[in-house]
């Protein structure tokens, strides 16, 4: 399934619900974190290798999968509202962090791109 298919799989089932006058775009963003934090909730007091395996039983997997799921939801109804092509935007972003994070700088270094030089 496509991207473009996603957004209009979203797209309807708002619709179908008349929500589309709640989605606006603050809306939206505010509903994002709300996610965001809850997908932090499933990892915050757990170590990297406890992280790291949490999808390995079902109960685990489903949890995550559900969180991520709302919040891929809310970036497509966002794209959606303000007509912006996902697609598009991510190779734009990626030449933009292709320049900001040359290989032979950044290899292996978490740093911004402000501390490579």
């Amino acid at each position: 399934m496509t991207i473009d298919e996603l957004r209009a799989m979203v797209t309807e089932f708002s619709q179908r619900r008349d929500w589309e006058r709640f989605h606006t775009p603050k809306n939206l963003v505010m509903a994002l974190t709300g996610e965001v934090g809850e997908l932090a909730e499933i990892f915050q007091w757990l170590t990297p290798e406890q992280s790291e395996a949490l999808c390995d039983d079902e109960q685990g997997r489903v949890k995550v999968e559900h969180e991520v799921a709302d919040v891929l939801i809310y970036l497509l109804r966002i794209a959606a509202v303000l007509d912006i092509d996902l697609a598009a935007a991510v190779q734009a972003k990626l030449k933009v962090n292709e320049q900001r994070y040359p290989v032979d700088l950044a290899r292996g270094r978490a740093v911004k791109y402000s501390e490579l030089g």
